[in-house]
This record gives structure tokens, C-alpha cells and sequence, in this order.
């Protein structure tokens, strides 16, 4: 599961890397189906962050990988 966690964020990395910030994989909680990210650079403290990570990254992580319920900040 992680390695398939790990292709889909390399897939948005090349978005959120465009306008300087980044993001990485930090766990997955296989109990409740929560994949727990770190936003980097300028993701970390944009006001739009928790925009970006439920409409960006949540969206895609669970439209590729249906066993993924949640995406959180950590």
C-alpha cells in the first residue's frame, strides 16, 4: 500500500512544487484508512493549505487508491 501511496503523491508533487511547496508521504493507518502527509515550503503555511489538501491531494490519493478513506496534515 505504501509504494502505491508513494506514486500517486509523486504524481501531485510536480503541482504543489510549481508554487513552492511540497509534500510528503509520513504514514499510512491501515485501521481506518487514513493516509497522514506533511505539507513543505510554502504549502505549510498558505492560508489555502487545508483547501489544498482535501480538494488536490485527498481527491486524487482516494480517486487512484479506493482503500484510502481520509487524507490528513500532520
Amino acid at each position: 500500500m505504501h509504494s502505491k501511496i508513494e506514486e500517486v503523491i509523486a504524481k501531485i508533487k510536480p503541482v504543489l512544487q510549481a508554487d513552492g511547496g511540497d509534500l510528503e508521504f509520513v504514514s499510512f493507518d491501515e485501521n481506518t484508512g487514513t493516509v497522514y502527509v506533511s505539507l513543505k515550503g510554502r504549502c505549510g503555511g498558505c492560508p489555502a493549505a487545508q483547501m489544498t489538501l482535501k480538494a488536490v491531494i485527498e481527491r486524487k490519493i482516494m480517486q487512484e487508491i479506493p482503500e484510502v478513506k481520509a487524507v490528513e496534515r500532520v
